[in-house]
C-alpha cells in the first residue's frame, strides 16, 4: 500500500490476535445496498422515514412498511458481497480470534463467507412477530414485490396470529441484548479493531471502537470520508473500503484477496 501509515498498520495487524471487525453502511453501499435515509427516492419521498422505521409506523399502516422493508429485501438479494466482504471473511483464516460486528441489516457478510456476525441493528432476513416476538421463517422464494401502491400484507405468526414484523431495530428501540453484550465482550478482550464504513453517529453502536480503545487495542479506520471516529483511532485510512481493505489485509496475510471462492 501507498499511504504512509500503512506500514505502521501493517506491524500492528501482524502481531494481533483478537479482532473485531466493526462494519457499517459504507461497506454496503459499495454493493449497491442504498443507506436507509438514500432509498427514500421515488415512492418513499411522500413518507417520513421514520413512519417506516418504527413500531407506531407500523401498527398505523402495517402494509405500507412490510412492503418497504420486503422491496428492501429483494433489493439485497439481488446485490453481491463486495471485495471488502470477502476481505474480512478470508482475514478469520489467517488470525485465532475474528469478530464481525455490523450495524448492517443485510446478509452480505455471512455471503461472503463471515461466520458468527453478530447484527447490532437487527436483520432483514430475521422478521419475527409483533405481538409474541416468536421468529418467523422466510420462504426460500424471492420476496413478494410490493404493489405499485408499495403495500403488501404481512404474513401472520402461527403461533399466536399476530402480524409478523421485519426484524430491524426501529426507532426508539432497544438493540438485541445478546448481540450488543456479544459486541462489547469482543471489544473488550480485543488487540485490534477494524473500522470499516462507519459514521460512528448511531450510538450505542458507536461506542464499540471506544470500549477496545480503552481496553488498550490499536483502533483502525477505514473510511472514503472523515467521520465521527476520526479522533478516537490510532490510524485513519482513507479511501473506498472495497479498494483500501484489500489491498491493507492482502499486504498483512498473502492469502487474503477479496475475491470470492
Amino acid at each position: 500500500m501507498k499511504d504512509p501509515l500503512a506500514s505502521e498498520v501493517l506491524r500492528e495487524l501482524r502481531k494481533a490476535q483478537r479482532v473485531v471487525v466493526f462494519t457499517g453502511a459504507g461497506v454496503s453501499a459499495e454493493s449497491g445496498i442504498a443507506t436507509f435515509r438514500d432509498a427514500l427516492t421515488g415512492l418513499w419521498t411522500h413518507f417520513r422515514a421514520e413512519d417506516l422505521a418504527t413500531p407506531e409506523g407500523f401498527q398505523r399502516d402495517p402494509e405500507l412498511v412490510w412492503g418497504w422493508y420486503e422491496a428492501r429485501r429483494a433489493q439485497v438479494l439481488r446485490a453481491r458481497p463486495n471485495p471488502a466482504h470477502h476481505a474480512i471473511a478470508q482475514l478469520a483464516t489467517h488470525l485465532p480470534r475474528v469478530t464481525v460486528v455490523t450495524q448492517n441489516v443485510d446478509d452480505l457478510h455471512e455471503r461472503a463467507g463471515s461466520a458468527g456476525v453478530l447484527h447490532l441493528h437487527g436483520s432483514l432476513h430475521a422478521p419475527r412477530c409483533a405481538r409474541c416476538g416468536a421468529r418467523y421463517p422466510l420462504p426460500e422464494a424471492s420476496p413478494q414485490e410490493p404493489s405499485g401502491e408499495g403495500r403488501l400484507a404481512p404474513p401472520r405468526c402461527g403461533l399466536c396470529g399476530g402480524l409478523v414484523r421485519p426484524g430491524v431495530v426501529w426507532f426508539g428501540e432497544m438493540l438485541p441484548e445478546r448481540e450488543l453484550v456479544a459486541a462489547q465482550r469482543a471489544a473488550l478482550g480485543s488487540d485490534f479493531l477494524l473500522c470499516v464504513g462507519t459514521s460512528g453517529v448511531v450510538w450505542p453502536a458507536a461506542g464499540i471502537p471506544g470500549i477496545a480503545r480503552d481496553a488498550g487495542a490499536t483502533v483502525v479506520q477505514v473510511n472514503a470520508d472523515a467521520s465521527d471516529l476520526d479522533a478516537l483511532c490510532h490510524f485513519n485510512l482513507r479511501g473506498p473500503a472495497g479498494e483500501v481493505l484489500p489491498a491493507l489485509l492482502s499486504a498483512a496475510f498473502p492469502g487474503v484477496t477479496g475475491e470470492a471462492r
